[in-house]
């Protein structure tokens, strides 16, 4: 996968040389220079999607001082050692009152409000005008339920390219955040002794790093304005990724115009307001009169907020990124993903609130909620940089792409300062296509506590994880007591990949922290360093219990879908917007394996229902981790078998690992919403390459249809035309 580190001169220079031509129609075939055609034509590209294996562009094919291929260039380090800076506390984004929006945000988009377009946009002629707003406007993409959950809080961001971070955040003080000086302006760098990103090279939401942390509670909705400030010049990206974007909250409960679908993007000089009611599911027909406790939001007073719906579908552990169409793998990994944590009743972040409810997880104590000092979020993600120390990605990886450094919070293995007590760490698999099997370097014992959103009905106590999908989110319980003041231990990664299919192998604990991997991402890759005992005694605790599974013995199964992904995928349509043609794709109850066209409906359950999928990894060694937004699931059966589902997937989950030629059956409920969501794999390199899938809620009455208009989006205004395609059986 990568060169070795005693690899020659010659053969480092001569990879280096691929790897520069490689990018350079990386960026022609992103910029719209050249077609796949083109490339085919030219003899550089195969039937398949694939650029040849020549000397010269491919950096896996023979090379003039091999027979064989022996891999990329390692992302140079410019004489940075590991362990050498303090990881960053995430940046958290102000909280401010709704008024502090100009202009004051509107349930349906006004498109009477425009403004004079850049000619630099695309098809933007001298005097073309666009909406203020890129949501889609009319009543189906109107905020729903916009009177009875109206904001109460805002928080606003931009997208735009990297500099200096002058208004850092991390919600804690400096004994808190390893000694960081969060006065201090923070550079646009993986590492104060490597090269800072250009803004071409990283987009990050408001152009900064540390990664940005959402913090939000239930009976508070919020309204989440997002700016696009990136370049108006399509060709202006780096090499690689796309400068239209739609935000998507993974997996916020909420309608269709506010989980970011992958077709209702906007351009630069627009915003996009999101409205997150951040609510319980079933908040329509469960404890309808919010007298239950146990389904409510933290009070500022330390109390609880009481609020309708199923107090078992409370949710901890979101993140937000990009998902524009056929080009999400190369925007996240160019920066833009970032953090959501949700408080509740259950999950105050206060450990010290002691009145039967709160399950007092770490957190800490000083405020009434959300108190992050022993609350701790965690993005890791694998990267790579060219011979200038800027960002580098290959989109012709149809496997999927592997950084060779390891990155936590976009920082490289960095050390973290903790006390003699318990910590919960939030962690995020936030690369694109490589899997994390985690453990301590001196194999103590973890106790995992969620998976994905949810709490688990019971904790999980593990020496090491499972392997860590793409999107997962782990949530870790980690005790420092057992620790001397002054001794260390790492974070280590165990799961060995040879190329972006899926893990290869997992090393053992001894092997990787030996680093004897072929893998430069397996080891060690965060250093904590225990520094001191608590001023304050640990109040948090772990109980037996946690949150149990909503019951659903009494909720019929009205349907029964099977969706299989693979690759040999074939189009059935031809829009130039809405459809794409790649090596990857989803059958749908039993049909054949198709491309990704995101104005095409594959499914439409009813509101009010459930259904049981059936999810199936179609073979040849591939490793897909399938998201289906909005909903959360419960795992029913693995290749069959009830007794195959292991602890810790017994909870809710939104992301469902299928293993190479493995099966995953669930079951969910759609209620509350409607409107078009999507199902696709979460190895996005996958996903950019046609494995997704539309499915909606569109018979719940006005203003929904069914089947429902796509949305097409364009500088001057976004229109609709009818599906593309409705496939027998999705409604």
């Amino acid at each position: 996968m990568y060169l070795p580190r005693n690899a020659s001169k010659a053969r480092v220079r001569e990879a280096e040389n691929a790897r520069k031509n490689r990018a350079e129609i990386v960026k022609a075939f992103c910029d719209g220079q050249v077609s796949r055609r083109d490339l085919i034509r030219m003899g550089l590209m195969s039937a398949a999607g694939t650029l040849v294996m020549t000397n010269g562009l491919s950096v896996f094919a023979p090379s003039a001082y091999a027979s064989i291929p022996t891999g990329a260039p390692r992302s140079p380090l410019f004489g940075v050692q590991p362990f050498t800076q303090p990881m960053p506390r995430f940046d958290v984004l102000p909280r401010n009152p709704v008024s502090a929006l100009t202009p004051a945000p509107v349930a349906q988009v006004d498109e009477t409000k425009r403004h004079a377009l850049d000619p630099r946009l695309e098809g933007v002629r001298p005097g073309d005008t666009g909406p203020n707003e890129g949501r889609p406007p009319g009543p189906i993409w109107a905020h729903q339920e916009f009177t009875r959950f109206a904001p109460q809080v805002s928080i606003e961001a931009t997208q735009e390219g990297a500099k200096l971070n002058t208004a850092y955040n991390p919600g804690v003080t400096s004994d808190f955040n390893s000694g960081i000086d969060a006065a201090a302006s923070f550079r646009p760098t993986f590492h104060p002794g490597l090269p800072d990103q250009g803004p071409l090279a990283l987009w990050t939401f408001n152009g900064t790093i540390p990664p940005k942390l959402m913090m939000v509670r239930y009976g508070e909705p919020l309204l989440f304005r997002h700016r696009n400030n990136l370049p108006f010049d399509v060709t202006q990206n780096g090499g690689f990724g796309r400068h239209t974007i739609s935000i998507h909250e993974h997996n916020g409960h909420h309608g269709a115009e506010n989980d970011g679908f992958t077709g209702a993007f906007f351009f630069p000089g627009q915003f996009y307001d999101y409205h997150y009611p951040i609510v319980l599911g079933g908040w329509r027909t469960i404890n309808t009169a919010a007298t239950d406790p146990r389904a409510g939001g933290p009070a500022d007073s330390g109390g609880i907020n009481k609020v309708p719906g199923d107090w078992r579908e409370t949710m901890s552990t979101h993140w937000f990124h990009d998902h524009m169409f056929s080009f999400t793998a190369q925007n996240v990994y160019k920066g833009m993903a970032g953090m959501f944590n949700i408080y509740s009743s259950l999950d105050r972040g206060n450990e010290a609130i002691n009145d039967g409810v709160n399950l007092r997880l770490p957190s800490g104590t000083a405020k009434s909620f959300g108190n992050l000092e022993y609350d701790v979020n965690l993005m890791l993600a694998d990267k790579a940089w060219d011979a200038n120390g800027q960002l580098f990605f290959d989109i012709f990886n149809f496997d999927g792409f592997l950084g060779d450094q390891m990155t936590v919070n976009l920082a490289y293995k960095p050390f973290f300062e903790v006390e003699r007590r318990k910590y919960r760490f939030r962690i995020l698999n936030a690369a694109v296509s490589r899997f994390f099997k985690l453990a301590l370097s001196d194999g103590s014992a973890m106790i995992q506590i969620a998976n994905d959103g949810n709490l688990l009905p019971q904790p999980v106590i593990l020496t090491e994880t499972d392997e860590m999908g793409i999107a997962e989110r782990y949530d870790l319980v980690i005790d420092f007591s057992r620790y001397s003041i002054g001794s260390k231990v790492w974070m280590v990664n165990l799961t060995q990949h040879e190329d972006g299919t899926g893990p290869a192998a997992d090393l053992s604990i001894a092997a990787a922290v030996a680093g004897n991997s072929s893998d430069p991402a397996v080891g060690k890759f965060l250093e904590f360093r225990i520094v001191r005992d608590p001023a304050v005694a640990d109040q948090s605790q772990v109980l037996a219990t946690l949150i149990p599974n909503p019951d659903l013995s009494a909720v019929p199964v009205a349907r029964t879908r099977t969706f299989k992904f693979g690759d040999g995928a074939s189009q059935t349509t031809r829009d130039p917007v809405t459809s794409f043609r790649g090596p990857w794709g989803i059958g749908t109850n039993g049909g054949e394996v198709l491309d990704a066209d995101f104005g095409r409906g594959s499914a439409a359950p009813r509101v009010g229902t459930r259904e049981t999928w059936t999810l199936i990894n179609d073979g040849g060694g591939w490793d897909h981790p399938i998201h289906i937004h909005f909903e959360e699931g419960q795992i029913l059966a693995r290749n069959g078998s009830t007794n195959a589902v292991p602890a810790a997937e017994k909870g809710r989950k939104d992301v469902y690992r299928l293993r190479p030629d493995g099966s995953v059956t669930i079951t969910m409920q759609f209620r509350d919403w409607g409107g078009m969501f999507m199902e696709h794999c979460h190895n996005t390199v996958h996903e950019d390459n046609a494995m997704l899938l539309r499915w909606e809620i569109d018979d719940n009455g006005a203003p929904f249809v069914r089947p429902l208009p796509t949305p097409i989006s364009k500088p001057q205004g976004v229109t609709f035309q009818p599906p593309d395609d409705v496939l027998p059986g999705a409604l």
